[in-house]
């Protein structure tokens, strides 16, 4: 079985800045496609960026130029760096993996549990 654990939500004023990180951890024999969602109240879960194992981004269009996304292949982590927050940037934050566990070759789509960002003044 494989984890996701998202961290670095909160309260942030508009204009300001967040960093989302979110581990993989358990049996991990290989991650391709990571990314990011997120949703409102009220709201169907939407796609904000992904990245893959080669480092290739898509990003939705109401994020680019403001979000960047990263991953570090070695701590099997991706990141998500928020800039110019808005106040309907305010969501749940859920990080996406599909990964391969150690002894099989399917792959398996991962979610975390989601972490709150929440942007006023």
């Amino acid at each position: 079985q494989v984890q996701l654990v998202e961290s670095g939500g909160g309260l942030v004023q508009p204009g300001g800045s967040l960093r989302l990180s979110c581990a993989a951890s358990g049996s991990i024999g290989n991650i391709y496609v990571m990314g990011w969602y997120r949703q409102a109240p009220g709201k169907q879960r939407e796609f904000i960026a992904t990245i893959t194992g080669g480092g290739g981004t898509n990003y939705a269009d109401s994020v680019k130029g403001r979000f960047t996304i990263s991953r570090d292949n070695a701590k099997n982590t991706v990141y998500l760096q928020m800039n110019s927050l808005k106040p309907e940037d305010t969501a749940v934050y859920y990080c996406n993996a599909h990964v391969r566990a150690i002894g099989t070759m399917r792959i398996d789509e991962s979610w975390g549990q989601g972490t709150q960002v929440t942007v006023s003044s």
